[in-house]
């Protein structure tokens, strides 16, 4: 029996260093996804600001202000983006200013997301869960944000719970995917490893072609493993 477990134990710990290539895998696509959104962002807010509510002057002067804010975040200077730099507006300031409007709510999206990447998780589920919007891959990519805050603060229920809502709502090839193996990762240090489970062979068969699903099975047999 000791020796089984054993051998149990080094197995699972085999598998450990494995993985940590693909886990960050998740990390960088989460990244790359998060940029080609940012780029449908900026279209929707030139949109709304220019087109469906040109004749409101609030809502143009904010669609004008909002982007010497975007253009910080986009350089990856979000406290500059968050706060302005005394010319600029920053995110917090439009938000203030404009929150109404079509750009103030998109605020509310860069300052989740650049709290997020300073580090102000608090913050960050804030401003994330200020943010509104009718087109579901924004709303369901802010969802999952909210979730790796509260990954970050160690809440892996809350975070699992987030992850399984964004990864519910219309599902497709490019997010689902990764919401799914997020949701796996944060059951795990739940604990809820037959969650985890779960959620890993939904990758496995459901999107079989998506990058997640190329390290998956080392996934589900780390699962399995610790459901044991």
């Amino acid at each position: 029996m000791a020796k089984e477990q054993k051998k149990k134990e080094d197995g699972f710990e085999q598998l450990e260093g494995a993985l940590t290539s693909g886990e960050q895998f998740v990390e960088k696509n989460q990244k790359m996804i998060v940029n080609v959104i940012i780029g449908i962002i900026v279209i929707v807010a030139a949109y709304f600001g220019y087109n469906r509510f040109i004749s409101e002057p609030k809502a143009t002067e904010a669609a004008n202000q909002i982007y010497g804010a975007q253009s910080y975040f986009e350089r990856d200077s979000f406290r500059l983006a968050l706060n302005g730099d005394g010319n600029v507006l920053g995110f917090i300031e439009i938000i203030d200013k404009y929150g109404s409007t079509p750009s103030g709510n998109l605020a509310n999206l860069y300052a989740g997301l650049s709290y997020l990447y300073i580090g102000e998780y608090e913050n960050a589920i804030k401003y994330l869960k200020a943010f509104s919007s009718d087109d579901l891959l924004l709303s369901n990519m802010a969802i999952a944000n909210i979730g790796d805050a509260y990954m970050q603060l160690g809440d892996y229920k809350q975070a699992a719970s987030h992850y399984q809502k964004a990864a519910a709502s219309k599902a497709n090839d490019f997010s689902t995917p990764m919401f799914l193996m997020k949701e796996g990762l944060a059951l795990e240090q739940a604990g809820d490893y037959a969650g985890a489970l779960k959620s890993y062979e939904r990758v496995n068969r459901e999107y079989p072609n998506s990058s997640e699903a190329r390290d998956i099975e080392k996934y589900i047999e780390r699962a399995q493993l610790k459901a044991k």
